[in-house]
């Protein structure tokens, strides 16, 4: 079946294949155990190394707290802070604006970013599965939509690429230009710092006239087509983004303010190696006291680390889901005791993986705090307990 609304085509397409046996079943579940098992070991490594790259950057940011020296003036290089970590905060300067010859455009900025868009055909999936005459089917649902799209959509992966072919490439590319040379007063800032300056905005075109015959500016794009409010696969739109603005503008405002602690080397703001083995070089827009800087990095080292903690438990719950998967295998002819049985190995999956995520997590803290280990040990047995509370007693005879 083939149906057209406007822009947006789809059709179904139905396969069959023959019930997979018990041996069939029991193989893939196999493995499954196998990919488990990987999963499983790979979060026993996951745990216990952001335990200890967490409390490593925790005692760096301490350390880095007291030894920073906040600079009375941006203006001047005094040598008696030489290889020191200093504090200091003050407008970005560039030594040139960067440019797009191609499109009449330039800036007085950190980083220019062309952003290329390319008028292509999408494929989207819905897909059913139905057990019908001892067979399994499956129902897929595939429709095409014309969208604006900044990489290239391969359409001879389409299921139907009849009607929805693609160009292979686009006229122009996208790409960030970066300012060789950025300054806060005095200072030279390293390539370290330069990547932190990522807040980008997108770039009004509104006083720009079109570059070319063949490139007509709507709202904030640049458009290579022929009817902008009508577009055709393959044709083209262009944005501008810009980061860190250098100089003051008429139509953009003053230069970007930004908040830097580094070691300074000579007229260089360059990485402080910590006594933990961490690495301080920090950059935050605006104009920020010391004491923020180093709130807003703890803040964000306790992000990380709990971010990773269930990533963590996560890849643990699904190995050990995956090894135990066998036991479903083996009982899934019958359904009443198959949803039991899933049921069942579902919280075992997750009693044991919070448990051995809580006593992986103590042992990374041992070497560090040794009381807050034998604290975070204890509670790994809470959840085996609760769960064996819940089992009833046996009768007695």
């Amino acid at each position: 079946q083939f149906s057209d609304t406007g822009s947006r085509k789809e059709h179904v397409k139905i396969t069959s294949e023959s019930k997979p046996g018990f041996l069939e079943r029991l193989s893939e579940t196999s493995g499954g155990m196998l990919m488990g098992l990987v999963t499983f070991l790979l979060s026993f490594y996951l745990l216990f190394t952001n335990e200890g790259r967490a409390l490593r950057t925790a005692k760096s940011l301490d350390e880095g707290l007291s030894l920073v020296i906040p600079l009375d003036s941006i203006h001047s290089v005094s040598q008696q802070n030489e290889g020191r970590l200093v504090h200091l905060a003050g407008a970005l300067s560039t030594s040139k604006p960067l440019f797009d010859p191609s499109y009449g455009l330039s800036i007085q900025a950190v980083k220019l970013k062309r952003h290329v868009e390319m008028y292509q055909w999408v494929e989207y999936e819905d897909s059913k599965e139905y057990e019908e005459n001892g067979e399994i089917k499956k129902e897929t649902k595939y429709s095409y939509n014309t969208e604006w799209k900044s990489e290239v959509v391969n359409s001879r992966n389409f299921d139907r690429e009849i009607g929805h072919k693609n160009p292979s490439a686009m006229a122009v590319e996208s790409f960030t230009a970066v300012s060789p040379n950025v300054q806060v007063g005095s200072f030279v800032l390293s390539k370290g710092l330069v990547d932190k300056i990522d807040n980008f905005k997108q770039l009004s075109l509104s006083n720009l006239e079109d570059p070319h015959a063949d490139v007509t500016r709507g709202g904030d794009y640049f458009y290579h087509s022929e009817n902008p409010r009508r577009p055709e696969v393959g044709d083209l739109r262009v944005s501008f983004f810009y980061a860190g603005l250098s100089g003051d503008d008429p139509h953009l405002g003053s230069a970007d303010k930004v908040t830097v602690i580094a070691r300074q080397r000579g007229d260089q703001l360059v990485p402080y190696h910590t006594k933990s083995g961490d690495v301080l070089q920090i950059l935050y827009p605006g104009d920020l006291s010391v004491e923020e800087v180093f709130q807003k990095e703890h803040e964000s080292n306790t992000m990380k680390t709990w971010a990773l903690r269930a990533a963590g438990w996560l890849s643990m719950f699904v190995g050990i889901s995956l090894m135990t998967r066998i036991f479903y295998t083996l009982v899934d002819w019958f359904p009443i005791v198959r949803d039991l049985v899933n049921i069942g190995l579902k919280a075992f999956a997750v009693c044991v993986a919070t448990s051995l995520s809580l006593l992986t997590i103590s042992i990374g803290w041992l070497f560090y705090r040794p009381l807050w280990a034998l604290l975070i040990g204890l509670l790994s047995v809470v959840p085996i307990v609760i769960a064996k509370s819940r089992v009833p007693p046996k009768k007695q005879q």
